[in-house]
């Protein structure tokens, strides 16, 4: 597991100007927890910046996406979410129901990535995926 700040050394390293907003939504994403919505990382960085811009969330999130320092995943409900890359990757089955979302171990899901490769040659990116369905506890 990297250290905190890596994430930041490594926008540096591929020549990324290291503004204090870039800077303040990197910590926010790398000091989260769990999983960061845009406007979560907003609502930390107006506090202390309060010109920063939501846009500025947006292209900073949009550009480290790309970079692939971080994974935006659809939870449904129009909850998209970030997360450090770094932090390693996972699943989430989401309640249809009651919205609980429970953490899946990448393992779980490697046997489809084999099959998917083999039976239909296909190389799937599943780095961060949420499925949708309902926990027992609704379903009963």
């Amino acid at each position: 597991m990297n250290q905190p700040g890596d994430i930041i050394s490594r926008l540096s390293e591929q020549g990324y100007r290291l503004t204090p907003q870039r800077v303040m939504i990197l910590s926010a994403i790398e000091n989260s927890d769990d999983h960061i919505s845009a406007e979560e990382i907003y609502a930390q960085i107006v506090a202390k910046y309060p010109q920063v811009n939501i846009s500025t969330v947006y292209r900073t999130l949009e550009l480290l996406k790309r970079l692939g320092l971080v994974t935006e995943t659809d939870l449904g409900g129009g909850r998209v979410r970030y997360h450090s890359a770094e932090k390693g990757h996972h699943h989430h089955l989401v309640c249809q129901e009651c919205g609980a979302i429970i953490d899946l171990d990448e393992s779980v899901l490697s046997s489809l990535k084999d099959t998917l490769l083999r039976e239909y040659k296909f190389i799937a990116d599943l780095r961060h995926l949420a499925i949708f369905g309902r926990c027992v506890d609704c379903s009963k």
